[in-house]
């Protein structure tokens, strides 16, 4: 009783369990099912209908949960399991379009960094196709896609509470030299009946995009590579990296193509090759987490 009274009064209010633990999160429930099977002494806690499952994986103490499809679940649920348990990094494991015509399906990008390309103006078209920004905003860093422009996203931390204004959030630096120096990842082609024609391959560093927009247009898939110079696009990972970058939390994002963003031949790949690309992301998180010295 008196261990329990302790340790109950060193934790902060509303918080579920103290253990350092790094966060895990995929946004919809085949991303997390691999790891899910992996995770040992899982115990169970719910808050505002979310799930959150600690353990031991890769002998990491974790924390793993969904955040939801979409830029607004992300935020909120990342920034609940930051109040509620003891976060010392977050990592993100997943599914994305491909933008990159240089990668595949299947393929695993880790970006250097996030942004948010659909964080825009809506600009006044004052001629046909001619579109003209309110001089107040502004001035644009990126080309628009019509009247689309492009913004940076107002934010502010602890450290520095005056607003400033961002466009890229960076994923932490010792977490990417960990990716990059992984080895023999095994990644895989085939999944029941369903194969790639190319072994898949991990790709460490570059550009990701992420908004509020599920992609399958050709024409925005190659505006958003020229522009952004992206090689991946989700719904999710940069309102991570801002929730991360706001709260002081180092977070790295691990996101394999499962559908090329409208680029590919036929329809939309997606649905035929998700399990492939989920657990292929899964395969180099825990691979990451087997080399992670925190």
């Amino acid at each position: 009783m008196a261990l329990c009274l302790a340790a109950c009064a060193s934790m902060p209010a509303g918080r579920l369990d103290n253990t350092p633990r790094m966060a895990v999160l995929s946004a919809f429930e085949p991303e997390l099912a691999l790891l899910l099977g992996k995770l040992q002494g899982p115990v169970q806690h719910q808050v505002n209908g979310v799930r959150f499952t600690t353990g031991t994986l890769e002998g990491q103490a974790v924390v793993l949960f969904l955040s939801g499809i979409s830029m607004t679940n992300a935020t909120m649920n990342t920034q609940l399991v930051l109040d509620r348990f003891n976060i010392q990094s977050i990592v993100f494991s997943g599914i994305a379009g491909g933008v990159n015509p240089g990668l595949h399906i299947g393929d695993v990008s880790v970006p250097a960094q996030w942004g948010q390309y659909l964080e825009v103006a809506m600009a006044r078209e004052t001629s046909p196709g001619q579109f003209s920004l309110p001089p107040h905003l502004e001035r644009p860093l990126f080309p628009a896609f019509g009247m689309l422009q492009p913004r940076t996203v107002e934010t502010r931390t602890a450290a520095n509470p005056a607003l400033v204004r961002k466009f890229w959030f960076e994923a932490d630096p010792k977490m990417l030299d960990v990716a990059r120096n992984l080895r023999q990842v095994e990644l895989i082609r085939c999944k029941a009946s369903q194969c790639l024609t190319r072994q898949p391959e991990l790709v460490v560093g570059g550009n990701g995009v992420s908004g509020q927009a599920f992609v399958d247009n050709a024409a925005f898939r190659e505006y958003a590579f020229k522009t952004f110079q992206a090689n991946v696009l989700d719904m999710e990972t940069a309102a991570v990296g801002m929730v991360a970058y706001s709260n002081g939390v180092p977070y790295i994002a691990f996101r394999s193509l499962s559908d090329l963003a409208g680029g590919g031949e036929g329809q939309n790949e997606m649905q035929t090759f998700f399990s492939i690309a989920a657990d292929n992301s899964a395969r180099v998180l825990l691979a990451f987490l087997a080399a992670w010295k925190p």
